[in-house]
């Protein structure tokens, strides 16, 4: 009985130890180019582990930078199955969130992060939006603080347009207005003519009414 006792223990530390449990590792390389990404991870004592596939949630993805910290679990204890449940670069994450805020951040300083009270701050060198339809309900007002800015066609304002720095208007078909315009403190120049009800400002003709009489309005 003894014998099979420690038969038994034998057998169970032997099964034990060949199960293996979750280990951290190192990302060297990523596949992101199959249905399921892989990796090739270092782990423990110089071991190199490749093809390890990387879970991620639905609708988020990423591509960790060699370097990344992972968390490997064997599926089932073998080694061959093993999956990458989380990764970690402080590198690069972004540091000093409170609680409750989040970030979505990447390898070259690009970040979105909510901040507490209803702030979402993104920072980048370049933001590229693509879309059919594209609306901003400002109920307050939207500022952009930009040397230029510019659209490729039609801008239509449904309330009044603003200017205190000047406007310059060329190309195209000229500048229309409908309703009155009403200008005050300066003078209006113009290199070609002006057109009244049309009548021409250069080239209109008055009704004599004697050599020293008052003229008629132009004809």
């Amino acid at each position: 009985m003894r014998a099979l006792s420690q038969k038994v223990k034998q057998v169970a530390q032997g099964v034990q130890e060949s199960f293996r449990s979750a280990f951290r590792g190192v990302i060297n390389l990523v596949n992101s180019a199959d249905g399921i990404q892989k990796v090739q991870v270092s782990g423990l004592a110089d071991e190199t582990i490749a093809d390890v596939e990387f879970m991620q949630q639905f609708g988020l993805t990423s591509v960790p930078p060699a370097g990344t910290q992972v968390v490997v679990i064997p599926v089932g204890g073998a080694t061959t199955h093993s999956v990458v449940v989380a990764t970690e670069n402080g590198s690069f994450r972004v540091k000093n969130l409170k609680g409750g805020e989040v970030a979505v951040y990447d390898e070259s300083g690009s970040s979105i992060v909510l901040r507490n009270g209803k702030l979402i701050e993104v920072e980048c060198d370049r933001f590229v939006l693509k879309c059919k339809e594209y609306s901003v309900n400002a109920t307050s007002s939207a500022k952009f603080d930009t040397p230029l800015l510019e659209t490729s066609q039609v801008m239509t304002a449904q309330g009044q347009i603003n200017g205190n720095g000047g406007m310059i208007v060329q190309g195209g078909s000229g500048a229309t207005f409908s309703g009155n315009v009403v200008q005050s403190s300066g003078s209006f120049t113009t290199d070609g003519d002006v057109t009244a009800n049309g009548t021409s400002l250069k080239n209109h003709t008055h009704r004599a009414q004697g050599d020293r009489g008052v003229t008629t309005s132009p004809i």
